[in-house]
């Protein structure tokens, strides 16, 4: 059984037991959530659409923890002015396991 959800203005395809990396979540470490913008839902057998999202469908998670994400090198460069500016981003991220997808 997976599930598509709509995370902070992302979609992620999840599944139980999974693993996902979102963008910073308000909570704390070993909180539970509740998503209930779930815009799929497929067993085995059946799929779900909603229309923008499954009525009565929500997917449960806890924060694991929050930490930072690898370091992405901006370089911009104009030719013949010169000009290079280097900057380094880090993004904030959580954490997530995924506990159960109620259809």
């Amino acid at each position: 059984m997976y599930a598509i959800v709509e995370i902070a203005g992302f979609q992620y395809k999840v599944q139980k037991d999974q693993y996902i990396f979102v963008n910073r979540l308000a909570g704390e470490v070993e909180d539970k959530i509740t998503f209930d913008k779930v815009l799929l839902v497929s067993d085995d057998k059946d799929v779900k659409i909603g229309t923008p999202a499954v009525s009565g469908a929500k997917v449960e998670a806890k924060i694991l923890e929050h930490l930072r994400g690898e370091k992405v090198i901006v370089f911009k460069k104009k030719r013949r002015k010169t000009f290079q500016v280097q900057n380094g981003h880090r993004q904030y991220l959580t954490k997530v396991l995924i506990s159960d997808i109620i259809a």
